[in-house]
Protein backbone atom coordinates (compact mmCIF):
# COMPACT_ATOMS: atom_id res chain seq x y z
CA UNK A 1 0.00 0.00 0.00
CA UNK A 2 1.16 3.36 -0.97
CA UNK A 3 0.62 6.66 1.50
CA UNK A 4 2.33 9.79 0.70
CA UNK A 5 4.86 8.13 -1.25
CA UNK A 6 5.77 5.40 0.99
CA UNK A 7 4.86 1.87 2.05
CA UNK A 8 2.34 1.34 4.44
CA UNK A 9 3.14 -1.34 7.52
CA UNK A 10 0.87 -2.86 8.71
CA UNK A 11 1.56 -3.88 12.70
CA UNK A 12 -1.84 -5.77 13.00
CA UNK A 13 -2.48 -7.56 9.82
CA UNK A 14 -5.59 -9.26 11.47
CA UNK A 15 -7.33 -6.07 12.35
CA UNK A 16 -7.37 -3.95 9.08
CA UNK A 17 -9.56 -1.38 10.49
CA UNK A 18 -6.43 -0.05 12.29
CA UNK A 19 -2.68 0.98 10.55
CA UNK A 20 -0.16 2.94 10.49
CA UNK A 21 1.85 5.03 8.30
CA UNK A 22 5.62 4.27 7.68
CA UNK A 23 5.98 8.29 8.72
CA UNK A 24 5.07 7.35 12.05
CA UNK A 25 7.68 5.54 12.92
CA UNK A 26 10.44 8.49 12.58
CA UNK A 27 8.16 11.18 13.55
CA UNK A 28 5.60 10.56 16.29
CA UNK A 29 2.23 12.15 15.61
CA UNK A 30 -1.19 11.63 17.16
CA UNK A 31 -2.51 8.60 16.99
CA UNK A 32 -6.34 8.24 15.10
CA UNK A 33 -9.14 5.38 15.74
CA UNK A 34 -10.95 5.03 13.05
CA UNK A 35 -13.49 2.91 13.85
CA UNK A 36 -16.31 1.44 11.01
CA UNK A 37 -19.88 2.15 10.79
CA UNK A 38 -20.21 -1.74 11.42
CA UNK A 39 -18.43 -1.47 14.81
CA UNK A 40 -20.68 1.69 16.27
CA UNK A 41 -24.03 -0.72 15.78
CA UNK A 42 -25.05 -2.66 18.27
CA UNK A 43 -24.13 -6.55 18.39
CA UNK A 44 -26.95 -9.27 18.19
CA UNK A 45 -25.80 -9.81 21.68
CA UNK A 46 -26.69 -6.71 23.32
CA UNK A 47 -29.93 -6.00 21.34
CA UNK A 48 -31.29 -9.44 22.43
CA UNK A 49 -30.68 -8.58 26.06
CA UNK A 50 -32.77 -5.52 26.10
CA UNK A 51 -29.65 -3.29 26.64
CA UNK A 52 -29.27 0.29 25.06
CA UNK A 53 -25.50 -0.43 24.60
CA UNK A 54 -25.31 0.31 21.59
CA UNK A 55 -28.12 3.50 21.52
CA UNK A 56 -25.63 4.93 24.13
CA UNK A 57 -22.48 4.59 22.26
CA UNK A 58 -24.48 6.51 18.90
CA UNK A 59 -25.26 8.94 21.19
CA UNK A 60 -21.36 9.93 22.75
CA UNK A 61 -20.20 9.29 19.20
CA UNK A 62 -22.94 12.00 17.94
CA UNK A 63 -22.22 14.69 20.71
CA UNK A 64 -25.48 14.00 22.12
CA UNK A 65 -24.41 13.32 25.42
CA UNK A 66 -21.03 14.43 27.73
CA UNK A 67 -18.95 11.83 28.33
CA UNK A 68 -17.98 12.25 32.02
CA UNK A 69 -20.74 13.89 33.17
CA UNK A 70 -22.32 11.19 35.67
CA UNK A 71 -25.61 12.19 34.73
CA UNK A 72 -28.36 11.50 32.39
CA UNK A 73 -31.16 14.28 31.14
CA UNK A 74 -33.66 12.50 33.08
CA UNK A 75 -31.91 13.42 36.07
CA UNK A 76 -31.02 16.84 35.65
CA UNK A 77 -34.44 17.34 34.85
CA UNK A 78 -35.62 15.71 37.87
CA UNK A 79 -32.72 17.87 39.76
CA UNK A 80 -34.23 21.09 38.46
CA UNK A 81 -37.76 20.01 39.04
CA UNK A 82 -37.19 19.20 42.96
CA UNK A 83 -34.62 22.58 43.25
CA UNK A 84 -37.76 24.36 42.17
CA UNK A 85 -40.72 22.95 44.30
CA UNK A 86 -37.89 23.37 47.00
CA UNK A 87 -37.66 27.31 46.17
CA UNK A 88 -41.73 27.30 46.20
CA UNK A 89 -41.85 26.18 49.48
CA UNK A 90 -39.22 28.13 51.05
CA UNK A 91 -41.54 31.59 49.65
CA UNK A 92 -44.23 29.63 50.72
CA UNK A 93 -43.23 29.94 54.55
CA UNK A 94 -41.28 33.12 54.73
CA UNK A 95 -42.65 34.86 52.17
CA UNK A 96 -46.47 34.08 51.85
CA UNK A 97 -49.00 37.22 52.29
CA UNK A 98 -50.33 37.16 55.93
CA UNK A 99 -53.91 37.80 54.13
CA UNK A 100 -53.82 34.57 52.00
CA UNK A 101 -53.01 32.59 55.15
CA UNK A 102 -56.14 34.20 56.77
CA UNK A 103 -58.52 33.62 53.71
CA UNK A 104 -57.28 29.83 53.28
CA UNK A 105 -58.13 29.66 57.25
CA UNK A 106 -61.34 31.40 56.92
CA UNK A 107 -62.46 28.77 53.74
CA UNK A 108 -62.54 25.64 55.93
CA UNK A 109 -65.59 26.77 57.83
CA UNK A 110 -67.02 29.01 54.88
CA UNK A 111 -68.18 27.46 52.23
CA UNK A 112 -68.95 30.18 49.91
CA UNK A 113 -65.18 31.78 50.27
CA UNK A 114 -64.00 28.63 49.46
CA UNK A 115 -65.80 28.24 45.97
CA UNK A 116 -65.01 31.75 45.20
CA UNK A 117 -61.69 30.82 45.52
CA UNK A 118 -61.39 27.35 44.00
CA UNK A 119 -58.29 26.40 42.78
CA UNK A 120 -56.25 29.63 43.37
CA UNK A 121 -55.27 28.50 47.02
CA UNK A 122 -51.72 28.54 47.47
CA UNK A 123 -51.51 31.48 44.76
CA UNK A 124 -52.08 34.53 46.06
CA UNK A 125 -51.86 36.66 43.15
CA UNK A 126 -54.81 34.44 41.62
CA UNK A 127 -56.79 34.66 45.31
CA UNK A 128 -56.74 38.24 44.97
CA UNK A 129 -58.48 38.61 41.47
CA UNK A 130 -60.62 35.72 42.82
CA UNK A 131 -62.24 37.79 45.78
CA UNK A 132 -61.89 41.44 43.57
CA UNK A 133 -63.66 39.79 41.00
CA UNK A 134 -66.91 38.47 43.38
CA UNK A 135 -66.61 42.06 45.06
CA UNK A 136 -67.64 43.49 42.07
CA UNK A 137 -70.13 41.50 41.12
CA UNK A 138 -72.31 41.23 44.53
CA UNK A 139 -70.93 44.49 45.85
CA UNK A 140 -72.50 44.89 49.65
CA UNK A 141 -73.77 41.43 49.64
CA UNK A 142 -70.17 39.92 49.45
CA UNK A 143 -70.07 41.24 53.05
CA UNK A 144 -73.77 40.81 54.25
CA UNK A 145 -74.09 38.62 57.24
CA UNK A 146 -76.18 35.28 56.40
CA UNK A 147 -76.47 34.20 60.07
CA UNK A 148 -79.45 36.67 60.94
CA UNK A 149 -78.87 38.68 64.48
CA UNK A 150 -79.26 37.83 68.04
CA UNK A 151 -81.72 40.85 69.13
CA UNK A 152 -85.19 40.50 68.96
CA UNK A 153 -86.59 42.75 66.28
CA UNK A 154 -89.14 45.42 67.67
CA UNK A 155 -93.19 44.97 66.68
CA UNK A 156 -95.36 48.09 66.40
CA UNK A 157 -99.14 48.52 65.24
CA UNK A 158 -99.80 52.04 63.87
CA UNK A 159 -103.86 52.14 63.59
CA UNK A 160 -103.88 48.76 62.42
CA UNK A 161 -105.96 46.92 65.35
CA UNK A 162 -108.38 50.15 65.23
CA UNK A 163 -109.04 49.66 61.48
CA UNK A 164 -109.03 45.86 61.98
CA UNK A 165 -111.72 45.69 64.60
CA UNK A 166 -113.92 48.43 63.15
CA UNK A 167 -113.41 50.47 59.88
CA UNK A 168 -110.93 48.56 58.23
CA UNK A 169 -109.20 50.29 55.26
CA UNK A 170 -107.33 48.17 52.59
CA UNK A 171 -105.32 51.76 51.77
CA UNK A 172 -103.76 50.96 55.86
CA UNK A 173 -103.23 47.23 55.60
CA UNK A 174 -99.75 47.15 54.97
CA UNK A 175 -96.69 45.30 56.97
CA UNK A 176 -93.69 46.84 57.06
CA UNK A 177 -90.25 45.05 57.42
CA UNK A 178 -87.23 47.11 58.27
CA UNK A 179 -83.93 45.32 57.74
CA UNK A 180 -80.18 45.95 59.02
CA UNK A 181 -79.91 46.55 54.88
CA UNK A 182 -80.50 45.96 51.54
CA UNK A 183 -81.45 42.47 51.00
CA UNK A 184 -79.72 40.35 48.49
CA UNK A 185 -81.76 38.35 46.25
CA UNK A 186 -81.44 34.79 48.45
CA UNK A 187 -83.14 37.21 51.60
CA UNK A 188 -85.96 38.11 48.86
CA UNK A 189 -86.62 35.09 47.70
CA UNK A 190 -86.58 34.19 51.30
CA UNK A 191 -88.73 36.63 53.03
CA UNK A 192 -91.30 36.29 49.98
CA UNK A 193 -92.15 32.96 50.31
CA UNK A 194 -92.51 33.29 53.84
CA UNK A 195 -95.36 35.80 53.58
CA UNK A 196 -96.24 33.56 50.70
CA UNK A 197 -96.84 30.40 52.60
CA UNK A 198 -98.58 31.89 55.48
CA UNK A 199 -101.16 33.94 53.16
CA UNK A 200 -101.73 29.91 51.63
CA UNK A 201 -102.32 29.32 55.00
CA UNK A 202 -104.94 31.70 56.08
CA UNK A 203 -106.63 31.43 52.34
CA UNK A 204 -107.50 27.79 53.33
CA UNK A 205 -108.77 28.61 57.13
CA UNK A 206 -105.75 28.07 59.39
CA UNK A 207 -105.57 30.66 61.25
CA UNK A 208 -109.27 30.30 63.16
CA UNK A 209 -108.83 31.02 67.04
CA UNK A 210 -112.87 29.84 67.39
CA UNK A 211 -111.30 26.33 66.89
CA UNK A 212 -108.50 25.52 68.68
CA UNK A 213 -109.13 22.03 70.27
CA UNK A 214 -106.24 21.09 71.28
CA UNK A 215 -104.50 23.73 72.28
CA UNK A 216 -107.56 24.67 75.13
CA UNK A 217 -107.31 21.28 75.86
CA UNK A 218 -105.32 19.45 78.42
CA UNK A 219 -103.33 17.11 76.29
CA UNK A 220 -103.52 13.45 77.28
CA UNK A 221 -101.63 10.34 75.69
CA UNK A 222 -104.30 9.72 72.85
CA UNK A 223 -106.59 13.13 72.97
CA UNK A 224 -110.34 13.62 71.17
CA UNK A 225 -110.75 15.67 68.43
CA UNK A 226 -114.04 16.29 67.05
CA UNK A 227 -114.39 17.24 63.58
CA UNK A 228 -118.15 18.18 63.65
CA UNK A 229 -117.67 20.83 65.51
CA UNK A 230 -114.67 21.98 63.04
CA UNK A 231 -116.49 22.47 60.46
CA UNK A 232 -119.28 23.80 62.22
CA UNK A 233 -117.46 26.59 63.30
CA UNK A 234 -117.23 29.78 60.90
CA UNK A 235 -114.71 29.92 58.53
CA UNK A 236 -112.25 32.44 58.96
CA UNK A 237 -109.85 33.08 55.06
CA UNK A 238 -107.44 35.56 54.09
CA UNK A 239 -109.48 37.72 51.37
CA UNK A 240 -106.30 38.60 49.37
CA UNK A 241 -102.52 39.54 49.29
CA UNK A 242 -99.84 42.11 47.25
CA UNK A 243 -96.23 41.31 46.11
CA UNK A 244 -93.61 41.69 48.62
CA UNK A 245 -91.79 45.24 47.89
CA UNK A 246 -88.44 46.20 48.59
CA UNK A 247 -86.57 49.70 48.60
CA UNK A 248 -82.90 49.53 50.42
CA UNK A 249 -83.42 48.68 53.70
CA UNK A 250 -87.43 48.68 53.71
CA UNK A 251 -90.07 46.02 52.89
CA UNK A 252 -93.74 46.27 53.04
CA UNK A 253 -96.41 43.63 51.96
CA UNK A 254 -100.12 44.69 51.81
CA UNK A 255 -102.77 42.10 52.80
CA UNK A 256 -106.35 41.85 53.15
CA UNK A 257 -107.17 39.18 56.24
CA UNK A 258 -110.72 39.11 55.12
CA UNK A 259 -112.82 37.26 58.48
CA UNK A 260 -108.97 35.63 60.23
CA UNK A 261 -108.54 37.04 63.60
CA UNK A 262 -104.97 37.64 65.38
CA UNK A 263 -103.76 34.44 65.29
CA UNK A 264 -102.91 35.01 61.95
CA UNK A 265 -100.80 37.61 63.75
CA UNK A 266 -99.22 35.50 66.35
CA UNK A 267 -98.51 32.92 63.61
CA UNK A 268 -96.55 35.16 61.53
CA UNK A 269 -94.57 36.76 63.91
CA UNK A 270 -93.62 33.55 65.36
CA UNK A 271 -91.83 32.71 61.58
CA UNK A 272 -90.55 35.64 61.54
CA UNK A 273 -88.56 34.89 65.08
CA UNK A 274 -86.83 32.29 63.84
CA UNK A 275 -86.64 33.86 60.57
CA UNK A 276 -84.45 36.46 62.27
CA UNK A 277 -82.41 34.98 64.87
CA UNK A 278 -81.25 31.78 62.42
CA UNK A 279 -81.35 33.63 58.65
CA UNK A 280 -82.17 36.98 58.04
CA UNK A 281 -81.91 40.12 60.71
CA UNK A 282 -84.44 42.26 61.08
CA UNK A 283 -84.74 45.30 63.45
CA UNK A 284 -88.43 45.93 63.67
CA UNK A 285 -91.87 44.35 62.06
CA UNK A 286 -94.96 47.61 61.57
CA UNK A 287 -98.35 46.72 61.16
CA UNK A 288 -100.24 49.47 59.43
CA UNK A 289 -98.95 52.88 58.38
CA UNK A 290 -99.17 54.46 54.81
CA UNK A 291 -95.40 54.91 54.35
CA UNK A 292 -92.33 54.01 56.40
CA UNK A 293 -88.55 55.55 56.40
CA UNK A 294 -87.39 56.77 53.16
CA UNK A 295 -90.44 54.93 51.20
CA UNK A 296 -91.20 56.48 47.60
CA UNK A 297 -94.36 55.43 45.97
CA UNK A 298 -93.73 54.47 42.24
CA UNK A 299 -90.39 53.97 42.60
CA UNK A 300 -90.26 50.72 41.05
CA UNK A 301 -86.34 51.03 39.46
CA UNK A 302 -83.65 48.05 40.25
CA UNK A 303 -81.22 51.01 39.87
CA UNK A 304 -82.82 52.79 42.69
CA UNK A 305 -82.60 49.81 44.89
CA UNK A 306 -85.99 48.74 44.47
CA UNK A 307 -86.88 44.55 44.74
CA UNK A 308 -90.16 42.53 44.34
CA UNK A 309 -90.99 38.78 45.18
CA UNK A 310 -94.23 37.82 43.12
CA UNK A 311 -96.66 36.49 45.27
Amino acid sequence: MQCCGNTHISLMPWKPLVSYCCRSLSAPRPRRLVVSAAAAQPTASNSGDGSNGGDDLSEVLNGKVAKGSGTSARGRRLLKIREEKRKREYERLHNYPAWAKVLEGACKNDTELRAVLGDSIGNPELMRKRVEERVRKKGRDFHKSKTGSVLAFKVSFREFVILFLHSYNPVDSYIWFELYGSPSDQDVDLLGSVIQSWYVMGRLGAFNSSNLQLANSAMEYDPLYDPDKGSNVMPSSFHDIGDVEFQDNWGRVWVDLGTSDFFAIDVLLNCLTVLNSEYLGIQQVVFGGRRMGDWEEGMTSPDYGYKCFKI
